[in-house]
């Protein structure tokens, strides 16, 4: 059982470039940890570093209390699942699952032993003798999750493993991997773009954007406690609404004298930050309501709406600025029409308009 140690961990380049910035994290053994953010900002080149296929810059790396900065990936006790399945083509199922084993010289016994059992967990049972062209990608994907379990080690990572399914195969993918990590109680530390992956199947979360960690929390604090306005428009579909508005005369002001909120006496805090933007999610806007003392109203003309099944998303404007409000089907107003909505107190939140970091 090992926990992971990264300190102060640097990536850079033979060019000067500098891909990974200071990175700081504690992993405790069986954690599913995952790194989330944009095309090119990092979290894949951490990935190779934890697992040896990149070199540390600067920095430090701890697995358990060895430092493993210079140690090969063979001596680093990790199996890795890459965003391609990787499986050997002219091989079936049982003997992809079984090619490491062979390499590692164990007995025939033991090694069917082991793929009969990974086939279990996996639900691969039936499809051990078949080739991987005569497998759907959700199968594939699980055989190459397959290849890395089956070598019993302390650590797995992922990188993207779900990209090249269609929608339906991710959601019951991302079910199985996290049925997988349950059974096999390993460290598991997955990277992916797809913020809905991150936020439905980790324990804790690490969200980078241009090689810097922005925050490392739990789903939960991410989306209800964010640090800076990257965190809490990256976290959160449709993204949180940002409007930039202005502190004049104890009230925010929203495109000149638009739209005006005399929010200070709630918010003494904001008195501080002349400018600044008004932030609230889609789904925590009400268009019905008993009590507007719990909020303020707004006043929006519906310029579009999408259903989506359980909810509908209405596109409208505070001021000049555009917002989504994502409502109950059945109490979406229409378009082309004038209507009200109320954001409630609890559910706002502000930035500095120059550091972007919340104002608490």
């Amino acid at each position: 059982m090992s926990n992971l140690t990264l300190k102060n961990i640097n990536k850079i380049y033979p060019n000067g470039f500098q891909a990974v910035y200071d990175f700081n994290l504690d992993i405790k053994h069986g954690e599913f940890i995952t790194l989330v953010g944009p095309s090119g900002c990092g979290k894949s080149t951490t990935l190779r570093m934890i697992a040896g296929l990149e070199n540390i810059s600067e920095g430090e790396f701890y697995i358990g209390d060895t430092l493993a900065n210079d140690l090969n990936p063979k001596q680093r006790g990790i199996a890795m699942v890459f965003q391609s399945y990787a499986l050997y083509p002219n091989l079936s199922v049982f003997e992809n699952l079984a090619f490491g084993l062979e390499l590692q010289g164990l007995d025939e016994e033991i090694i069917e032993e082991r793929v009969i059992k990974t086939a279990k967990i996996l639900g691969l049972e039936t499809y051990l003798d078949r080739k991987p062209r005569e497998l759907s990608g959700g199968q594939c994907q699980r055989v190459a999750v397959g290849r890395a379990i089956i070598r019993k080690v302390d650590i797995f990572l992922m990188d993207e493993p779900l990209s090249n399914l269609d929608a339906k195969q991710r959601v019951t993918m991302r079910s199985e991997i996290i049925d997988i990590h349950r059974k096999v109680g390993s460290t598991t530390i997955y990277v992916t773009h797809d913020q809905t992956e991150a936020m439905t199947m980790s324990d804790r979360i690490v969200v980078m954007k241009d090689g810097y960690v922005q925050q490392v929390g739990t789903p939960k604090e991410l989306y209800f406690e964010p640090v800076n306005l990257f965190v809490a428009g990256f976290i959160g579909e449709p993204p949180m609404n940002f409007v930039p508005c202005h502190l004049e005369n104890e009230s925010l002001l929203f495109n000149e004298a638009s739209v005006s909120l005399n929010l200070v006496s709630k918010f003494p805090q904001i008195k501080e930050h002349k400018e600044l933007y008004f932030g609230f999610r889609p789904e925590h806007a009400l268009v019905k309501y008993d009590d507007p003392s719990i909020g303020v109203e707004v006043e929006g003309f519906v310029e579009l709406t999408e259903l989506l099944g359980d909810n509908t998303n209405v596109y409208t404007k505070i001021g000049e600025h555009n917002v989504i409000l994502k409502v109950d089907p059945h109490d979406a107003p229409k378009v082309d029409s004038t209507f009200k909505f109320l954001i409630p107190y609890e559910s706002m939140y502000f930035f500095d308009k120059e550091t972007e970091r919340v104002i608490k």
